[in-house]
């Protein structure tokens, strides 16, 4: 996860307001861009002065100038930063957009926690893969063994019926990227099992990769594994059987709107 920097998840084209604009311009760019919060620069240098957002204008008069409301405690980021980092930065702070500056505090993007949870979904872990192995040995009493390597996409049998249109996205701008993590698939004689890392392999196959680097653990041992069965129930046969739903019927997206809808 270190290796994933800002650069690489920041919004390179920013919304920004004139540091000599008026609380109307403000109003005028929420209307436009549906964007809640702006950096503020210097026209002519391009040089962060302030964050502005919807909060700050509430009560101002509309030719009230943009300087007297906007927020001067500048929390920003740099693009080496590592995303941990700024994640970090975003959650403890409650702020919900960065703005990301070079050396002469110059505006070169933003990233916001959209970007940032877009960059920790189906993160792999050595711990996980180590997990999951310890759950073989005692399952089938097997002595799996690890490398990294290849995968051909189009061999895996999935062992999930569906992901999500939002994830597959940010997994495509990954692969695109260089930055995707590795799969973790099972390799018993005549299988390729996908456990996991479903939305990376369906970006790649719609990118039309046909290989991707992974965690393979091998099983010598021709036994068919419970997944394999779970497989089969769900109909699943290769990655075109994996339904893409909408990101509107994520779960995670219907319990916010819940809450909210009982705020």
């Amino acid at each position: 996860m270190e290796k994933k920097k800002v650069k690489d998840y920041m919004t390179y084209d920013v919304v920004t307001i004139d540091a000599h604009g008026t609380v109307k311009d403000v109003i005028d760019t929420i209307k436009k861009t549906h964007h809640d919060g702006f950096p503020v620069v210097e026209k002519n240098s391009n040089r962060v002065v302030g964050y502005v957002s919807a909060r700050d204008i509430l009560f101002a008069h509309p030719s009230t100038p943009v300087e007297q409301v906007m927020s001067r405690h500048l929390i920003v980021a740099d693009p080496e930063m590592s995303v941990n980092d700024a994640a970090r930065v975003i959650f403890r702070s409650g702020i919900q957009k960065l703005p990301v500056v070079n050396e002469k505090n110059e505006l070169i993007g933003i990233i916001s926690n959209a970007d940032v949870i877009r960059s920790q979904i189906e993160h792999v872990s050595p711990e996980k893969v180590f997990k999951f192995m310890e759950t073989l040995k005692k399952l089938y009493g097997i002595e799996p063994t690890l490398r990294r390597g290849s995968v051909p996409i189009d061999e895996l049998l999935p062992t999930q019926s569906k992901i999500y249109e939002d994830e597959l996205e940010g997994r495509i701008y990954e692969i695109k990227k260089g930055l995707a993590e590795p799969l973790i698939v099972v390799r018993r004689p005549g299988r390729w099992i996908l456990v996991d890392g479903h939305h990376r392999a369906i970006a790649a196959k719609k990118l039309g990769i046909k290989n991707l680097d992974a965690y393979i653990i091998e099983i010598r041992e021709n036994i068919e594994l419970g997944m394999e069965r779970t497989a089969r129930a769900l109909n699943l046969k290769s990655l075109d059987d994996i339904k893409v739903l909408d990101y509107a019927r994520h779960p995670l997206v219907a319990l916010t709107h819940r809450q909210v809808g009982h705020g």
